[in-house]
């Protein structure tokens, strides 16, 4: 807007006041009578208040050659808004439905003083000017109330029909093709080859994930689940090592429905977030893994290694609490208390069974603290203590790296044992398009029964991200790491398991179909599988569509 604009209209501070109000009138501007959800948007975004003196405004000076006028326009009419944030925006485009809007709202203020006994500070001529004003817009003003009229209908209608007035659903579905390829695995015994027996699958999973608020600063979380993804790994014999899982397989792969994650999150302070999981907790969701670009099972990466550090899987699927601390500020720590179940109920946390329940069964202690200096660069030292009270055979890294990492007492099938984990995290942001991610733990093993038997487990991984890699939204991916590998303790003692060392190799391509739509095309490669030198290089090909609603 110029200077010619007001002097083509040769008009009085009325009109300017129109004007002035219109270009802050950031509704009009948002309004579409085919999208509902910009209406509350723009509602939001139109928090102003009035001003009582143009002094109020950061960015108008007296030397704008506006001043003037709108300094007569604050004391004279009290027509003129400005943003929270003390700003007028002047500089502001305007077209001619917000100028209409403008002008609607200058004439029910004028009305406004005429019908409280200050007509006195309307002019005949100020009158004049809007009657010409108005007609001039007719069909604008028309054409803008009809709008709303049609938007407030709409808006209700909804309101009234709505799901729930506290309940929002978010849900995800995935579609996967996928094909294990390559050589020969060997048994675990080292001795023998089993040859490679795959073949292409086509697979789906879905979550229903139900988010209710009670005070607007809490979150109740119910997520259902089904799926038929099935394994890669030592189960199903199509790859012989757990090492070629993906990131979204499922436990229960006939599409049948349950409710695997039941939570309640709130502020107990502002600067303490509590979080109560009955059921389905898991560390990775409760805290930071410093790995932005990878960390989600649907849109992260393809594999389930490549997601985040092993020792996030602690108590996995557990039930407990997990308190932050300063949670948005530079430090924050994170204390959580997970005792994990078994999926068909014969031990954890629910199960009042001797050496189960929510204290005497399996349960993991973690802590963790998050440094967070900018947003280029976070790191996170992390422990967790696991305990497991022989239930079933240990599962010490969750069917992450070799068979033999997992369970090194399988000899001794469901003793008591316990583990000391170790970590370091840190994300490091090269630019707003470059982001580096990496990861490494150092885990001890030992038996709490019988003769003293004991394990050293190391691991690591690295992750590149190229954001808005050929298009705005994509991501290049390339993940690279060592799997759980046993690498001392009596447990080695003329061993010949983890004789070699695995090697993690994963290129993908996360391409935004729409704002909605993912498709994701990757491979998977594994060098030396279940940490043995003699085994042929096994191969992954996946192509994952996730659908997010």
């Amino acid at each position: 807007m110029t200077k010619r604009f007001w002097n083509l209209f040769k008009v009085s501070p009325v009109v300017l006041a129109a004007a002035f109000f219109a270009a802050n009138s950031a509704l009009a501007a948002e309004v579409n009578e085919t999208d509902v959800s910009q209406l509350s948007e723009a509602q939001e975004s139109n928090n102003i208040d009035q001003v009582t003196s143009v002094s109020q405004f950061s960015d108008v000076q007296p030397t704008d050659w506006a001043f003037q006028a709108l300094q007569s326009l604050v004391e004279r009419y009290g027509c003129i808004a400005g943003y929270p944030n003390s700003t007028y925006r002047g500089n502001r485009a305007l077209t001619r439905y917000e100028f209409a809007a403008g002008l609607n709202a200058c004439l029910d203020r004028v009305n406004e003083l005429i019908a409280t006994a200050t007509a006195d500070l309307v002019s005949k001529q100020d009158l004049a000017t809007l009657q010409r004003l108005q007609e001039e817009y007719s069909a604008e003003l028309a054409t803008l109330r009809g709008r709303v009229d049609g938007l407030e209908a709409r808006t209700s209608e909804l309101e009234a029909n709505q799901f729930s007035t506290t309940t929002k659903l978010v849900g995800e579905a995935i579609f996967n093709i996928s094909e294990p390829f390559g050589g020969n695995i060997a048994a675990r015994s080292g001795n023998s080859n089993t040859p490679l027996n795959s073949n292409t699958t086509f697979g789906d999973r879905v979550r229903l994930n139900l988010y209710t608020s009670f005070t607007g600063k809490d979150q109740l979380q119910t997520r259902l689940t089904a799926g038929n993804i099935i394994n890669n790994n030592t189960t199903t014999g199509a790859t012989g090592t757990n090492m070629t899982r993906l990131a979204y397989d499922v436990t229960t792969a006939d599409n049948s429905v349950s409710i695997d994650k039941l939570n309640y999150a709130f502020n107990f302070k502002d600067s303490v977030r509590v979080k109560v999981d009955a059921t389905g907790g898991e560390l990775y969701e409760n805290v930071d893994v410093f790995n932005p670009d990878f960390r989600s099972s649907g849109t992260g990466a393809l594999s389930r290694y490549g997601r985040f550090s092993p020792i996030y899987r602690q108590g996995q699927n557990g039930a407990g609490l997990t308190v932050t601390l300063n949670p948005n500020g530079p430090i924050s720590f994170t204390g959580a208390y997970l005792a994990p179940s078994s999926g068909n109920g014969l031990f954890g946390a629910n199960n009042p069974a001797a050496n189960n329940g929510l204290f005497n069964g399996d349960n993991t202690i973690f802590g963790q603290v998050s440094f967070k200096p900018s947003k280029a660069l976070n790191i996170g030292l992390t422990y967790a203590h696991s305990y497991l009270a022989g239930n079933a055979v240990n599962n010490f890294f969750q069917g992450t790296g070799s068979v033999f990492a997992n369970s090194p007492f399988a000899t001794v099938a469901g003793i008591r044992a316990e583990s000391n984990n170790y970590g370091v995290e840190a994300t490091f942001l090269f630019s707003p398009k470059l982001a580096l991610s990496g990861w490494g733990g150092y885990t001890t093993i030992s038996t709490l029964a019988g003769a003293p038997r004991d394990a050293e487990v190391w691991y690591y991984g690295a992750t590149l991200a190229l954001r808005d890699f050929g298009k705005e939204g994509n991501v290049l991916g390339i993940i690279f790491g060592q799997p759980p590998k046993v690498t001392g303790g009596n447990v080695k003692t003329g061993s010949p398991f983890d004789s070699g060392t695995s090697y993690h190799l994963e290129g993908l391509y996360k391409y935004k179909v729409s704002d909605n739509i993912q498709v994701t095309p990757g491979l998977l490669v594994i060098f030396n599988p279940e940490n043995n030198n003699n085994n042929d290089t096994e191969y992954v090909g996946t192509l994952r569509t996730t659908f997010t609603f």
